[in-house]
């Protein structure tokens, strides 16, 4: 699926499919870049997700849970209480690795979890490759990103075109045949 941000996603909808669990991204997903709050805006949406996934939501991403840049997780308990959701800790990069941190702590089968990401390769072909269904949002701000970030996310939003150009159909999930289905407003979706 594709929305312009987690307002945008129809969170009961997804519930009644058979969806279990929520994974979301961090930045520029539910914070601006490097934030550890939520985006004032997304605060409705956020609650509307927590009211229907009660406990199985949690954050999976690089600034704040992977050891590698929260070596003491100080950045992922502050998130957790700014933000009342759980971080899973992992120690592999994305999209490399498998889903068995997420997998371990929901206890339940890939297929039943939706990733939320604004990350072509980091979040949707990761997500994909352990089954989830993927949800691509679009950047929250661009301004707070290193050049090297903004140049990265362009070169997988030109391959990601290309390949649905060339006739790349996004990949199905059998709990939501039609991906556009549990969009609230898919004018806005481009």
């Amino acid at each position: 699926m594709a929305a312009p941000d987690i307002r945008y996603i129809d969170w009961v909808g997804l519930c009644k499919r058979g969806f279990k669990d929520v994974v979301f991204n961090k930045d520029n997903t539910i914070t601006l870049p490097y934030s550890l709050a939520l985006w004032a805006p997304l605060g409705s949406s956020m609650e509307e997700c927590k009211s229907v996934f009660g406990k199985d939501i949690v954050v999976f991403s690089y600034s704040a849970e992977l050891r590698e840049y929260d070596y003491n997780s100080s950045k992922a308990r502050a998130l957790e209480r700014a933000i009342g959701i759980k971080v899973v800790r992992h120690r592999v990069k994305k999209p490399t690795g498998t889903a068995e941190e997420i997998k371990k702590h929901f206890g339940c089968t890939s297929s039943q979890l939706i990733m939320v990401g604004d990350g072509p390769f980091a979040y949707i072909v990761y997500g994909n490759r352990n089954d989830f269904l993927t949800v691509l949002t679009k950047p929250l701000s661009m301004a707070e990103e290193p050049f090297i970030i903004r140049q990265v996310r362009k070169l997988e939003m030109d391959i990601l075109n290309y390949w649905l150009r060339s006739g790349l159909e996004p990949t199905g999930h059998h709990l939501l045949p039609d991906p556009m289905e549990c969009v609230k407003d898919d004018s806005l979706v481009s």
